[in-house]
């Protein structure tokens, strides 16, 4: 029996999934993810080759999301005036530059030179993931759009797992941990071991780029379908109308205003906890090495993976505020955990809030996207994106705490008060729902 031919309908979507397409799509996903969890490797090679103190380690952060934030806007429009495969194979080519720049960077051995190479690469993932979320939703039939970006997005902790294992066996080292080995060296030892160490960084990068090349060539030469509605490429070459209008409008919405927050909250703290997890367990237990530390990462993005199955079989069955009301407390109560309990099993702690992240993203998402007027909701998303740069501004603030207080793990506190201010925005979100529902059964109205 024949196929269906594919057809594109006049919304952009498709009457059925091209699966090749669908794949190669969905594998952009750990691409960005394996990038991402190798920060969380960099900044504890970095803290001890350069001497760096918290918070100048946790720039590598801003670099990387602040990478994020500046293209989000110029990705969007390359996507409107051209289409995602060419704003793809833009990232994919941003992405092979950023991983190239380590070559010098490793052997120039300074810090600010690692830092360019990492917003380079955040320039192309910037590219890659303002496409990839939209275009996953959109290949395929419009009532599959949630489930298609859903299994997409599994192959996120795939790749964050794939990173943290490069960075474990091709920049960290066997032996004591190299805070330890370099405090034991005369300062001209140790500058030149660090400088050594520093070569180690590259190895991830060199099977990246040839991984990045690959999956280049297999976009340039397959055909992707469109999937832009027929209105967009009407109005491709316009000027975009009311563009004034709906920020206007969008700074007026007091609950997008707080969604905003939430978001950027929650990707600052999700990337805090990640990229302190592993100096949290080298600072708890002295005696282990950074590739042994780098296993809690692994167990991390575990945790994260079975999170996201328990947080979709949950938000089938319960509302999505009363789910991240819960979620919040609990994640409070682990955080302030993590930040008080001298012992391991803070870590462990840690470990667990990474699966209470399943759910926050995509949930922040649509819950603030859903309280804005419709013909808001393209500049409404941009901004959502742009919110990421929560990643950049999170980790160095929890930085600076831990330099001022003289305690790495007391600065946690960061941490958990970005989840109190999303358990009380969703807590908010749950009563006026609730409110909303009754008023509209004693009406009979349906009052959004």
């Amino acid at each position: 029996m024949a196929k269906t031919k594919i057809i594109q309908m006049s919304d952009g979507y498709l009457n059925r999934t091209p699966i090749l397409q669908f794949i190669l799509l969905s594998t952009l996903f750990s691409m960005w993810a394996v990038a991402a969890s190798l920060n969380d490797i960099l900044i504890t090679q970095f803290k001890s080759v350069f001497e760096l103190s918290d918070f100048a380690s946790a720039l590598v952060q801003s670099a990387f999301y602040g990478g994020y934030f500046l293209v989000a806007i110029p990705a969007s429009m390359v996507i409107k005036k051209t289409n995602y495969k060419i704003a793809i194979i833009t990232g994919l080519c941003f992405y092979i530059v950023g991983c190239s720049l380590f070559f010098p960077a490793s052997h120039l051995a300074t810090y600010t030179m690692f830092l360019f190479a990492l917003f380079a690469i955040a320039i192309g993932l910037g590219f890659l993931e303002t496409a990839a979320n939209t275009y996953s939703s959109m290949i395929g039939p419009k009532q599959y759009s949630t489930l298609r970006l859903n299994i997409s997005q599994t192959f996120y902790p795939v790749g964050s797992i794939l990173g943290i294992l490069l960075g474990k066996y091709l920049v960290f080292q066997e032996g004591e941990s190299l805070h330890v080995q370099m405090s034991k060296m005369s300062p001209a030892d140790a500058q030149a071991f660090g400088i050594e160490m520093l070569q180690h960084t590259l190895e991830p990068y060199k099977y990246m780029i040839f991984i990045l090349v690959g999956v280049l060539v297999l976009f340039l030469v397959t055909k992707f379908p469109t999937c832009k509605p027929e209105e967009s490429i009407k109005d491709s070459t316009k000027r975009s109308p009311n563009g004034l209008k709906a920020l206007k409008y969008l700074a007026g919405n007091k609950r997008f205003r707080n969604g905003i927050i939430a978001q950027f909250l929650y990707v600052g703290m999700q990337t805090t906890v990640w990229a302190f997890t592993i100096r949290l367990a080298l600072h708890l237990n002295p005696n282990i090495n950074e590739r042994t530390a780098s296993n809690f990462m692994i167990y991390s993005f575990i945790g994260f993976f079975i999170g996201k199955f328990i947080a979709n079989f949950l938000l089938a069955r319960f509302s999505s505020s009363k789910i991240l009301v819960v979620y919040s407390v609990i994640g409070s109560v682990l955080l302030a955990y993590v930040a008080l309990v001298p012992n391991m099993t803070a870590v462990y702690a840690a470990i667990i809030v990474s699966m209470l992240f399943g759910p926050c993203w995509a949930t922040i998402f649509a819950e603030t996207l859903a309280v804005v007027d419709k013909k808001y909701t393209e500049t409404a998303g941009a901004i959502l994106v742009m919110s990421i740069v929560g990643g950049a501004v999170i980790p160095a603030l929890q930085g600076l705490v831990s330099d001022s207080v003289g305690s790495m793990q007391y600065a946690f506190v960061v941490s958990m008060l970005c989840f109190v201010y999303i358990g009380v925005h969703f807590f908010k979100e749950m009563k006026r729902n609730a409110k909303m529902k009754k008023v509209s059964e004693q009406t009979g109205e349906n009052i959004a």
